[in-house]
Formats: structure tokens, C-alpha cells, sequence
């Protein structure tokens, strides 16, 4: 949703972690048309949230110069995302330099999983409202198209600025700020009297504005947490490989705690400067970023062998200590030893104070899996276990 996105980039939601994607896939094509009538027909309900803007597929049209080439600036396998000029006013739209800059995502026709993805994205935005969240402006619901109108992003997505080659490295405080800015949507996220969890996680959901405040985006793969005595939410694994808990992937059981995992890969990928899987080696026997970082994050003495070396020296011993102690214990195998992002909250607001470095979190017991364990384990189930919906 940015003008730095590189092509293709997820602004949508990739849900991939083994060779046997493609089956899932298969089987998503191959329902037959009693079924796709009747998913669509319940798809077709009108979005619970009523504040949005219904926007026409003319209207779109429009705002993009009919979705011009030039406009693109992202794509995935949800479709793609243009950028397009509304007035901020009316919501009209407007000819490009005009108005206000909004970013809109069309979905492919043919994807089943889209149209799902599409309505949770709808009515979870266009209820949840907080500075740490994508403003969703509208949406367009019209015959076979599908498309949702964004607020504009301009420094586009945090994966973008850690990876992208030629792209300036992003300052210690800079990470440290964009990683609280996470956090502050997360613990919203897990405070609501019906809490969210995200579920997708990931840098490039993270986008940035113009001034580097972090944002969640995409909410097409969230889910209602557990309620009054149940523990978890028992649902089939989707997301994203290097990201997903393990307890997750193993059995389909969704907690708060497992976005508490998925956001301690992505501190340590803001520590690092390295994915959280080489997409290169995507589906090889090669370590994830966990796997690699987790002996050095155990050693206080070797912790800053993990930091970005183009971080130089904007960062004190002790500030990468505190912050390699939270992404250690945000990723415990156990769930139930893992901090409330809540509480990760309060230690990164204190991390990000000029006046005081915050002492870590107390330390938790480690859960059954030694070291060892852990590495195999998590090797085993991050590249065996096939996401789907």
C-alpha cells in the first residue's frame, strides 16, 4: 500500500508452507458449483460494519485511471493493489495529484479463498479503529468484483525497508519504534472484550506511514479468540512458514500467545536484518531465523553476534540484551511461558524511553522442549505441515 513496495510484494495474505500447497490449492479449484453458490450466497451477506464507504466498481475505475499499470503497487495472491486519488470529502473520485491518495486492492475473480478473506478484512476493519491499525475507507461489493479502499501508506511495508536492496537500513530507534507501534496494535488486538487474534502476522503485513508508525494491515486470515472457559481456537493451520507458533502448526490450536510467537520473529528480524525464511531456501532442511538466532539469544555474551551489522553503533550493550531477552521469551515453545503483548508493550515503551534501559522481563521457565528439541522440532513441523483453509 506504499510507493516503495517492490513486485510482487503481500500486501494480501500468503498462506504457504510446503510442497503440498499446491494440493490445497487443487482442491480449492475443484469445488464443485453447489458448494461455490452456496459459500458465495452467505459471502454476499452486507458487511456488519455500516461507517464505510460502498464504493461502485466505475467509481474505482476511475480513481485508478481504470486500474492503469502504473498505479500498481503490489500484488499477491489475493490480486492486486493500486493506488488511486478520492476526494477527502465525498469519497468521489478524483484525478491523480488531487484529493487524497488511497490505496485499493481488487481480488482476483477466480480466488475462492479471497472472497472469505475479504469479508473478515471488511468487517473486522471497518469495526476495529486505532492508530496502530490500516484505516479501511470503503469497499466495493458489485456483481463478481470484490475490492477494499484503503488509507495510503507511504513508506509502504516493513519488509520492504529490512530487505529490499538499495533501500537505506532502517535506524536503531527507527526498529525500536516500529516494533512498539506492533506491539501497541497487538495488545489492542488481545484487549477487546471479544479479543482478536491476527493470525498473520509477518513483515510484510507491517506497513509504515510517512513518518515510520508502524501498522497492521490485512486482516483477511483473523479470527475471534477463545471465550468464556475454552483455552484456544481450534481451526485448520494457515499463515505464513518462519512466522506461525509451533504449538499452532502442530495442532490447529489458536491462542492470543501464538501472534505474542509470531511477533517475536519479527523483533528478532528488526534485531537481525535477516528474514524470518530465506525465500530462497524455502522448503530445504536450512534453519529458520529462530532456529539460527535462539543459541545466541540464550547467551547473554554472544547476543550481539544476532544484531545487524548496519546498525553500527546506535545501540548500547545492554538495549540489545533487553530487546534479544523479549524476542527470547515472546518465543518459548510453550505457550503458556510466553508474555501478554501487553506486557511486551510495557517493555518496549520502556526500551524506547532516552531516560532508562528497562531490565527484561522476569524469566520464565523453559517448557519441556530443551535446546535441542527445539531445533529439530520446530524444523520438523514448520516444513512438513501443509497450510490451508
Amino acid at each position: 500500500m506504499g510507493n516503495c513496495w517492490r513486485k510482487p510484494i503481500a500486501h494480501v495474505s500468503s498462506s504457504n508452507i510446503s510442497g503440498s500447497s499446491k494440493t490445497h490449492s487443487k482442491k480449492k479449484q475443484d469445488l464443485n458449483s453447489a458448494e461455490r453458490e452456496t459459500a458465495l450466497k452467505s459471502l454476499d451477506q452486507s458487511p456488519k460494519a455500516s461507517n464505510l464507504k460502498s464504493f461502485t466498481v466505475s467509481d474505482l475505475k476511475d480513481a485508478t485511471k481504470n486500474f492503469r499499470q502504473e498505479n500498481l503497487i503490489g500484488e499477491g495472491g489475493f490480486g492486486r493493489v493500486f493506488k488511486g486519488w478520492i476526494d477527502g470529502n465525498t469519497f468521489a473520485p478524483t484525478r491523480p495529484g488531487s484529493g487524497i491518495v488511497v490505496a485499493i486492492k481488487k481480488l482476483k475473480p477466480e480466488s475462492f479463498q479471497g472472497h472469505k478473506e475479504w469479508l473478515a478484512e471488511v468487517n473486522y476493519l471497518g469495526q476495529l479503529h486505532h492508530v496502530n491499525l490500516v484505516k479501511l475507507i470503503g469497499y466495493c461489493s458489485d456483481s463478481t468484483h470484490r475490492l477494499l479502499v484503503y488509507e495510503f501508506m507511504q513508506k509502504g511495508s516493513l519488509e520492504n525497508h529490512l530487505f529490499r536492496k538499495g533501500v537505506q537500513p532502517l535506524p536503531w530507534a527507527t526498529r525500536i519504534n516500529i516494533a512498539t507501534g506492533v506491539a501497541r496494535g497487538l495488545a489492542f488486538l488481545h484487549s477487546l472484550d471479544k479479543n482478536v487474534i491476527y493470525r498473520d502476522l509477518k513483515a510484510s503485513n507491517v506497513l509504515l506511514d510517512s513518518d515510520f508508525n508502524a501498522k497492521l494491515s490485512d486482516f483477511g486470515l483473523a479470527r475471534d479468540g477463545p471465550t468464556g472457559d475454552n483455552t484456544h481456537v481450534s481451526t485448520r493451520v494457515i499463515g505464513t512458514q518462519g512466522y506461525a507458533a509451533p504449538e499452532y502448526v502442530a495442532t490447529g490450536h489458536l491462542t492470543p500467545r501464538s501472534d505474542v510467537y509470531s511477533f517475536g520473529v519479527v523483533l528478532l528480524e528488526l534485531l537481525s536484518g535477516r528474514r524470518a525464511l530465506d525465500d530462497e531456501k524455502a522448503g530445504t532442511s536450512e534453519e529458520t531465523l529462530v532456529e539460527w538466532a535462539r543459541p545466541f539469544l540464550t547467551d547473554s555474551k554472544r547476543v550481539l553476534r544476532i544484531m545487524d551489522t548496519r546498525l553500527g553503533g546506535q545501540y548500547t550493550r545492554r538495549e540489545a540484551q533487553a530487546a534479544a531477552s523479549l524476542a527470547l521469551q515472546c518465543l518459548n515453545n510453550d505457550p503458556k511461558f510466553r508474555p501478554s503483548m501487553k506486557d511486551v508493550l510495557a517493555a518496549l515503551e520502556g526500551l524506547h524511553s532516552s531516560n532508562s534501559i528497562p531490565s527484561p522481563l522476569p524469566r520464565t521457565p523453559k517448557s519441556g522442549n530443551g535446546n535441542h528439541a527445539t531445533r529439530h522440532s520446530s524444523s520438523h513441523t514448520q516444513k512438513t505441515t501443509a497450510y490451508s483453509n
